[in-house]
């Protein structure tokens, strides 16, 4: 919060689970969203609903598949070449444009940023 002078971010990635998500809570804006993508501190949380209701906070689940699909999607990386397509490339020092770049949607492919 002290980040955004206490007006809170509007995305939250979280991938930590059950000891997370109420901080996730506090930090987003009224309306932001939660993408709920892992759980690595255990998947089940006793939530207070004041906090979803408060901020009137989005919760999204996020399901990347298995491990076994995972290594099958590898494989067919591999056997066929693929490369991803890099639109841009920018230097951390102007990650602001790269995210502007992206956001005007003038980009054919992935935008990156490099640290």
């Amino acid at each position: 919060m002290d980040f955004t002078n206490s007006l809170g971010v509007d995305h939250v990635v979280e991938v930590g689970g059950a000891s997370t998500l109420e901080k996730s809570l506090e930090v987003i804006t009224y309306g932001g969203t939660i993408s709920i993508i892992g759980h690595v501190s255990g998947d089940t949380v006793a939530l207070n609903l004041r906090n979803i209701l408060r901020k009137g906070a989005i919760l999204q689940g996020i399901y990347v598949g298995s491990r076994q699909m995972f290594e099958k999607m590898n494989s067919a990386i591999a056997l066929h070449k693929l490369k991803p397509v890099i639109d841009k490339s920018f230097p951390f020092a102007e990650a602001r444009e790269a995210l502007q770049y992206l956001e005007s949607g003038a980009h054919f492919g992935k935008v990156c940023i490099s640290i």
